[in-house]
């Protein structure tokens, strides 16, 4: 039958398909360990000058608990601070958003003032796609420390911790 045919290049069920059409249904998803140590590998590679990220701990065979680092920007008022963060990648990542908390205490829009932790209504978290990494969340967070809403909001003092 045809349906068993389906996912064959240039099978006769399927003429009326486009070639992007088969490739689309043909794409492979990379499982998640191997995108997490992709992710990995290229934050020990530290690539990225003003975010970095890697595991809490080195043995965490599910790589699920992560550490990540901003520098705040300069001109802000976070300018010459560390912040620091936990991210929970659960076992839906990366087809649903980690958990992410601000170790270091923050004032942003985005950040629950009592935990530190990332609104899910932020919007990256809140408008997931698969292809995001955790090197596009601590890029985003940076970028929304530059924003008028943020860019000259109080910090606690230095030091402080959730």
């Amino acid at each position: 039958p045809c349906w068993l045919l389906r996912a064959l290049p240039r099978s006769p069920c399927t003429t009326t398909r486009t070639r992007t059409e088969e490739f689309q249904e043909m794409a492979v998803v990379v499982p998640r360990n191997f995108r997490l140590l992709d992710e990995l590998e290229k934050g020990q590679k530290g690539a990225a000058g003003d975010v970095s990220w890697g595991l809490t701990h080195g043995d965490d065979i599910s790589l699920s608990e992560w550490n990540g680092t901003i520098f705040g920007p300069m001109g802000t008022s976070f300018d010459n601070r560390i912040y620091s963060l936990s991210i929970l990648c659960g076992p839906m990542y990366p087809d649903a958003p980690p958990e992410v908390r601000f170790n270091t205490q923050i004032n942003m829009s985005c950040v629950e003032p009592s935990n530190g932790k990332l609104k899910t209504s932020w919007g990256m978290l809140a408008k997931w796609r698969r292809d995001y990494t955790i090197e596009n969340i601590l890029q985003q967070l940076r970028q929304e420390m530059t924003a008028t809403a943020n860019r000259k909001l109080p910090q606690p003092a230095e030091g402080l911790n959730y």
